[in-house]
């Protein structure tokens, strides 16, 4: 197991919420993630949690436009990611509590609402392309362009939303959050993302967006300077050749080696791509850093060789090296 670093670990909003939508059942599965989670801390492990709320914050937004009135107006998307940021991280903050008390661990935890800047030049505003919320049948999809939104088809499983999705410029709260760490206190950052913000002369004003988990993320791992960026997702490996004869799955791997993989087109830009830009990002900002993509199941065997592990060379540095020693 790693121990005695700084590591931030993004989850997916796929791994709180299943197919039932319900409290309780996003609830139960937070508890099995925190459960894992707390694993890392018991190894003396700086821990930091991000989260996704694509689920989650789609199925907000189906809440406003049916309660839609001149009494009661729907709240814009950034309130939306806001409100989500804000039951998650109060969910998992009430779970990480509960197990670190039953483990006899003396640990604080904090969520913190977090607003993450973006430019508003960002092509993405012109070109939306990030999917939230549920998906739905070609009837349901038809009745749910009335809003005037625009829909997609998603890797076969039906019809989502799409919002632009700018790519994060910094966090404004990265400050706080260094001083959390430094005072040993477990932080939930960043989830869902963060609210998108643009920064303006009277201050931050916030923008109809949301921002994948996976960049907001790499760019807070960046700013900590993190030893670890684990991205967990719903395999234990990256593959190429996902799901064909040749099909072959990537244990350490270098930056360049994923920059050439991404020219081939080898990974789903709405799935995978993400994360595999967001972990190269990481490594080369990094001057020792390392990433690991992972599923949340594979968590406790990473010291294994578990999990796909990005490093910046095939020759690894003397910091890198004693970092994946650690590890395996």
């Amino acid at each position: 197991m790693i121990e005695n670093k700084k590591i931030i670990v993004a989850l997916g909003g796929n791994a709180i919420l299943s197919d039932d939508p319900t409290a309780e059942a996003q609830i139960a599965a937070i508890r099995q993630t925190c459960d894992r989670l707390v694993d890392l801390v018991e190894h003396n492990n700086q821990l930091i949690i991000s989260h996704g709320n694509g689920p989650q914050v789609g199925n907000l937004l189906l809440q406003q436009q049916l309660a839609n009135s001149e009494k009661n107006p729907a709240l814009p998307l950034d309130a939306c990611v806001a409100m989500t940021e804000g039951s998650i991280g109060y969910w998992m903050q009430n779970e990480m509590s509960s197990i670190l008390k039953k483990r006899h661990i003396d640990k604080s935890v904090v969520s913190l609402i977090t607003r993450v800047e973006v430019d508003k030049d960002d092509v993405a505003f012109e070109y939306p392309t990030k999917p939230i919320g549920p998906f739905l049948t070609e009837v349901e999809v038809a009745e749910a362009r009335e809003d005037g939104g625009k829909y997609i088809e998603d890797s076969g499983r039906g019809y989502r939303k799409v919002v632009p999705s700018p790519k994060p410029v910094g966090i404004v709260e990265c400050d706080t959050v260094k001083q959390l760490i430094e005072h040993g206190v477990i932080t939930i950052s960043c989830g869902g993302g963060g609210i998108p913000v643009l920064k303006t002369e009277e201050g931050y004003k916030g923008v109809e967006a949301v921002i994948d988990k996976d960049f907001a993320s790499e760019k807070l791992a960046e700013q900590v300077k993190a030893d670890v960026f684990i991205i967990l997702t719903g395999v234990d490996h990256v593959y190429i050749n996902f799901n064909k004869p040749n099909q072959k799955k990537l244990e350490q791997v270098t930056t360049e080696d994923l920059k050439q993989y991404i020219e081939q087109g080898q990974f789903e830009p709405g799935s995978m791509l993400p994360k595999i830009e967001a972990a190269v990002q990481f490594v080369e900002a990094s001057d020792h850093g390392i990433a690991i993509i992972t599923s949340l199941g594979n968590l406790d065997n990473i010291h294994q060789g578990a999990g796909t592990v990005v490093v910046k060379h095939k020759q690894v540095t003397s910091k890198e090296a004693s970092i994946t020693a650690e590890m395996y």
